[in-house]
């Protein structure tokens, strides 16, 4: 049974109290205040995708967020300059090496983060005396050190481009960006098999659309480093060394990772395709081996039959 509103309140006002409580410094915090977060970000990444989720289902989102995270995000939010000051001591090396991967050389390498903390700051103050950056942004349901890291990529993806706007590191503009890019260029969905039966071509086409719809939606379910990961070495062509450089580990982890997210992918797929669009597995399995999902030329294998798991990541040559 649907829960009501009043009763998805009562569970986020109760998460929040287990949520400060486990956070090793609650920074003094309203619990209205980060509540309103924690509603935001169930609504967004929970009922969005499941508007029947249980009680159950809600407690355990909520006890998955990053509470120490969060709470000095939201304190450097709400205008805590000590928290601002602890901010930047712990994450400046996380911050510098993403910006030197992701920079010709050491200066634009220093900018670039100099740029990374000034947008974080924010440049106006609100009349409730925080700060309008893209702190608020931040959800807590994946780490802060990878949610950085995807703000540095960002950044250094649109400096390059030379555009005017900052890239949101917010997980919605990246897909709808990242769906739109490939879809142009013919990189996210090659649905259409060579035919001569018209209802197959447009068979094939409906059934090509609704697996792009949940790959899109898979994606946008991974934690912020492995959509950083799968936005990075399949969008932005960068090598796993590269990649893995940016997300601050080894090539040989970055390409683990990447063979651990196909899995999660192919996985999450087939649940969307049989729990919300009423396909049957068999139905599953043979649109994965007949349509081509290749986020760059051979991705294919994410989504093929043969369990994932089997296949090796791209390495480089």
């Amino acid at each position: 049974m649907k829960l009501k509103d009043s009763e998805i309140t009562k569970l986020i006002i109760e998460g929040t109290e287990r949520l400060l409580a486990r956070a090793g410094d609650s920074r003094s915090l309203k619990p209205e205040f980060v509540s309103a977060r924690i509603r935001t970000t169930v609504d967004k990444y929970l009922l969005r995708h499941d508007k029947d989720a249980d009680a159950a289902a809600i407690r355990q989102f909520v006890d998955g967020l990053q509470a120490d995270d969060l709470c000095l995000i939201m304190a450097c939010e709400a205008g805590d300059e000590d928290a601002w000051s602890e901010l930047v001591e712990r994450f400046s090396a996380t911050v510098r090496s993403a910006a030197r991967s992701a920079s010709a050389n050491e200066e634009a390498a220093e900018d670039l983060a100099q740029s990374i903390w000034a947008e974080l700051y924010g440049l106006r103050t609100r009349p409730d005396g925080s700060r309008a950056g893209k702190l608020a942004y931040y959800s807590g349901k994946g780490s802060l050190a990878g949610w950085l890291r995807a703000v540095v990529a960002q950044l250094a993806v649109d400096v390059h481009r030379k555009q005017s706007r900052l890239i949101q590191a917010e997980q919605d503009t990246d897909l709808e960006r990242w769906a739109s890019d490939a879809s142009a260029t013919g990189l996210l969905l090659s649905s259409e098999k060579v035919s001569s039966n018209p209802e197959q071509s447009l068979a094939n086409r409906e059934a090509g659309g609704a697996v792009q719809e949940a790959l899109v939606r898979a994606i946008e379910e991974l934690t912020p480093e492995d959509r950083l990961l799968v936005k990075l070495y399949y969008f932005d062509g960068l090598r796993l060394r590269e990649a893995g450089a940016v997300l601050g580990v080894h090539e040989a982890t970055a390409s683990r990772r990447l063979a651990r997210v196909h899995s999660e992918l192919k996985r999450r797929v087939a649940t969307i395709l049989v729990e919300q669009r009423g396909w049957t597995k068999a139905e599953t399995e043979r649109t994965f081996s007949e349509i081509a999902i290749n986020l760059q030329s051979d991705i294919e294998a994410m989504l093929e039959s043969q369990p994932v798991g089997e296949k090796q990541a791209k390495t480089e040559p």
